[in-house]
């Protein structure tokens, strides 16, 4: 009865979009829309630049001012802790504090901490530093949490009708902030100190705030007595989720492994490891918008997209190592193909998640509008963090212990049973029948 009810909506839905399109074509995208595009693009762009810049440098600073390797893992630790709670908390009650009051407060609160954050080799070292540097990364967690939740939930708002094109758009400026945070921060740190990349983005993300006062529209809604535990009574968003997390996990295992591994096995200098990473980030930035593209043109292809991209992260991850039963011996161009290999199939699973979890969640009962976005794009944050949490902790764990070629192929295995599940669970999910369809027309007709 379910389906039946499912399908009778989706008739609905087909017949009243048909009439629409009918009555009077609408444009492809409106002023606001672009303007708002642009908007959504710096934002990914900056917050993922002022994310990125201190791997080059800030554990070395962080060391000579009495921080242990341990300390300093546990400060970009509190960074993924902080936004899961902050997006969890954020996306709750997107409606009641505003979606553009809290990606403009958002924005400033992370503007701020860059800016604090580039002062911190002014105070004493040893305990007062460590402290401040947890606080300071800690509140600038909650902002961008708030400015990416936001993001999310007015894209997915303002585009209704392509969000997987639009947030795979987005996803180019992502990936350039996270290319080129680590080389322009690098580049200033050596040119001119260990204030100067902060200050500079500091101020980047103040010059966006009124611009963006001035950009976004004001989204009103009703505030949703939903929960994220009814999200996660889906059985497929609950299984989407787990593939959002082998996705983050990796790509935060890689950050913490994979240079080290490189400079070991190969003797390469850090800036032929940074240009390694290249092979990963580029990938993905090129199969970002064509996968949103073909996953809104073709909704019904995410769950063949994100089972088969799982799959190919698998297969990646597991010729990365080498996985050690396969006897291959581990060469400078497998692993530059295959980070190009898991690049590409982190776009073709990723960017079909969010939409797909939007559907399921309409599908179960939520009222169309902001609130139910604001949850969704909380969830997806909120997942994303715990995998950037586990993957570098755990998988620097193994590897430490076992082997980079052991914790990759676990990495591996988490991909493969994340695809398993999924395509076990949509086999088995009974659709509406075609007999059942018609009967659904006819009702409609009389």
């Amino acid at each position: 009865m379910a389906e039946f009810s499912e399908a009778e909506n989706q008739i609905k839905t087909n017949s009243s979009t048909m009439d629409v399109h009918t009555e009077a074509p609408r444009p492809r995208m409106t002023r606001q829309q672009i303007l708002t595009l642009i908007s959504m693009a710096s934002v990914n762009f900056s917050s993922m630049i002022c994310y990125s810049i201190l791997g080059p440098f800030f554990p070395t600073e962080a060391v000579k001012k009495g921080a242990s390797q341990t300390v300093v893992g546990l400060i970009f630790g509190s960074y993924a802790v902080c936004n899961l709670i902050g997006s969890l908390i954020l996306g709750r009650y997107i409606v009641q504090i505003g979606a553009k009051f809290m990606l403009i407060a958002g924005l400033f609160v992370s503007a701020g901490c860059t800016i604090l954050f580039g002062l911190l080799d002014r105070v004493p070292a040893g305990p007062v530093f460590i402290s401040l540097c947890f606080i300071v990364r800690s509140i600038d967690a909650v902002g961008f949490a708030g400015a990416m939740t936001s993001t999310f939930a007015m894209t997915a708002k303002i585009f209704p009708d392509n969000v997987a094109t639009v947030l795979g758009s987005l996803e180019i400026f992502t990936g350039l902030g996270l290319i080129l945070g680590p080389p322009v921060g690098g580049w200033f740190y050596q040119s001119f100190g260990y204030e100067v990349p902060f200050l500079l983005l500091g101020c980047l993300l103040c010059v966006m705030v009124p611009f963006n006062i001035y950009v976004l529209p004001t989204i009103e809604a009703d505030p949703s007595k939903e929960s994220f535990f009814k999200l996660l009574t889906h059985g497929k968003i609950v299984l989407v989720c787990y593939v959002i997390f082998t996705l983050s996990a990796g790509l935060g295992f890689l950050d913490a492994t994979l240079s080290l591994y490189a400079i070991k096995t190969f003797n390469l200098s850090n800036g032929y490891v940074g240009l390694i990473m290249l092979g990963l980030s580029l990938p993905y930035c090129l199969a970002s918008p064509l996968m949103g593209y073909f996953t809104d043109k073709y909704p019904g292809s995410r769950t063949v997209l994100m089972v088969t991209g799982a799959l190919i992260t698998a297969v990646g991850f597991c010729l990365l190592g080498p996985t050690p039963f396969l006897h291959i011996q581990s060469q400078l161009w497998l692993v530059i193909v295959t980070l190009g290999l898991i690049g590409f199939s982190l776009g073709m699973t990723a960017i079909p998640t969010f939409p797909e979890i939007i559907t399921c969640a309409y599908a179960t009962g939520f009222p169309e509008g902001l609130s139910t976005l604001g949850l969704v794009s909380g969830l997806f944050g909120a997942v994303w963090s715990t995998g950037m949490f586990y993957g570098p902790i755990v998988g620097g764990l193994i590897t430490q212990h076992l082997s980079f070629e052991w914790a990759a192929t676990i990495q591996a295995g988490l991909a493969f049973l994340g695809a398993f599940m999924l395509a076990v669970f949509s086999l088995c999910q009974r659709r509406p029948s075609v007999t059942e369809i018609n009967e659904a027309s006819r009702l409609l007709d009389e």
